[in-house]
């Protein structure tokens, strides 16, 4: 089984976060905390 890797990039967006995954076009989501976001 292949292990594969992925970058996720998070930034602050004024008062929330926003994050995607690099490699795969349309995941990405916002939250209004970084551990929120890393929770989804």
């Amino acid at each position: 089984m292949k292990n594969n890797e992925y970058t996720a990039i998070i930034k602050k967006d004024g008062n929330d976060y926003i994050g995607w995954i690099e490699e795969i076009p349309g995941v990405n989501c916002q939250e209004k905390s970084m551990e929120k976001l890393k929770e989804t």
